[in-house]
Order: C-alpha cells, then sequence, then structure tokens
C-alpha cells in the first residue's frame, strides 16, 4: 500500500488510504499499551506512586523476587503433572510484573483503576462485595496459586478477602497471605493458614510488622531459592 505522497505534496494531498490509517492507528494503540505495560514493570514500583489513602505500599526487590520464585516453583510442579497454572495476585499490584514474566496466566484483582493498564489480566476488585451471592463467581474454582495481601488489617477485610479467595481457589489451591503479624488469628480462623518465618517486605519502612501465612509450607520453599 502507498500513501501517494510525494515530496512537493501538500497536506491536503498527502493523506494516507483509510485502511493503512487503520493499521497505524492500531499499531500506536498497541505501542502505547506495550509501553505502559513496560511502565507497570518498572521498579520504580509498578509506575505508579503509592495511595496511601488505598493503604497501598510497594514491595522491595528481594520480596517480589522470593514470592515470584515461589510461584515459580509451584508452577513447575503442576507442569510436570500435566496441568496448566493458573494465579490470582489480590491486592498486591507490584507484584504484578514479577509473577507475569515467569507465569502465562496471571489475574490482578485489584481496586485501583491505574492498573487497567496492564490490559486483560487486570480485574477491578472491591472487597467490599465479598458478601454479595455472585460476586466474582466467573472465576470460581479457577485459581492454582492465589497471592493476598490485604488493604487493611481488620477483621472485616481479612474475613471479606478470605471469602473472595475461598470462591476463586482450586481444591488443591497454594494459597499466601501476606498481612500483619497483628491478623494472625483471622488468616487461621478464615482460611485454615499458618504462620511462617517468611516476612514481606517494603520499599519504605512500615511500623507494622509484616508475616506471611500460607496452606503449604512455604519457608521449605524458599529455602531452595
Amino acid at each position: 500500500m502507498s500513501s501517494q505522497c510525494t515530496v512537493d505534496s501538500d497536506e491536503d494531498e498527502c493523506r494516507l488510504p483509510a485502511d493503512t490509517l487503520l493499521i497505524l492507528q492500531q499499531f500506536l494503540h498497541e505501542k502505547g499499551v506495550r509501553e505502559k505495560l513496560e511502565q507497570v514493570g518498572e521498579d520504580t514500583q509498578s509506575g505508579f506512586e503509592e495511595n496511601w489513602q488505598l493503604s497501598q505500599f510497594w514491595y522491595n526487590s528481594e520480596t517480589k523476587e522470593k514470592l515470584t520464585f515461589v510461584v515459580k516453583s509451584i508452577n513447575a510442579d503442576l507442569e510436570l503433572a500435566g496441568t496448566e497454572s493458573y494465579v490470582a495476585l489480590v491486592s498486591c499490584p507490584s507484584l504484578y510484573h514479577h509473577v507475569k514474566d515467569t507465569s502465562k496466566n496471571v489475574t490482578l484483582f485489584e481496586f485501583d483503576e491505574r492498573f487497567a493498564s496492564i490490559g486483560s489480566d487486570f480485574h477491578h476488585f472491591d472487597y467490599n462485595r465479598a458478601v454479595e451471592d455472585d460476586y466474582l463467581d466467573i472465576f470460581k474454582n479457577k485459581f492454582d496459586v492465589i497471592i493476598a495481601d490485604p488493604p487493611f488489617l481488620s477483621e472485616e477485610c481479612i474475613e471479606k478477602i478470605s471469602i473472595v479467595v475461598r470462591k476463586i481457589a482450586k481444591t488443591k489451591c497454594k494459597i499466601i497471605l501476606c498481612s500483619g503479624y497483628a491478623v494472625h488469628e483471622w488468616a487461621t480462623k478464615y482460611l485454615s493458614l499458618d504462620l511462617y518465618n517468611f516476612k514481606p517486605e517494603h520499599e519504605r519502612n512500615l511500623g507494622n510488622e509484616f508475616s506471611s501465612y500460607a496452606n503449604f509450607n512455604l519457608d521449605d520453599v524458599l529455602q531452595k531459592m
């Protein structure tokens, strides 16, 4: 295809054919999406500033690498069994890019609409809707791995996040909860998770002591790293 333009053409005469213009527009749109996705994965913690009103605190590089290693290890076991792995990240957007590098099927459940820039892997999520009977039914029993980081250290938040986690988890789903030590009783009460030694860390020093909870031996997996 050619634009029928010459060096001496004026602006009105030098116009692209409609089909060529459409291809160009599609290319520019896809280029913009790729650039946003790359921005999300930068070490500047997802390309966005933390929104403290949403209780957002980005993981540091070491924590992202460790959690990604765990996901990769679980995926490898599933692949050996001939099963394709599906990973859910619940309210932990700064982990998305690292996990996506090792997992084909990743869904980010996140309230912050800025992360819609990652494309179809994003699903808007409001933990307050967890009590609705049909909320997230399209993801029921879908995921093999779930990492959740509830935004608030309250029993109400942990309980509602747990409703969602139980709904979207497969029977043998591996679940990791990253939250404050203060929630350890609720992690056991609502998700039957055990406390482990791994402590998630953030780019900013936070006053609360953070801990990890899981329904499998998380520390043993990390020792293989």
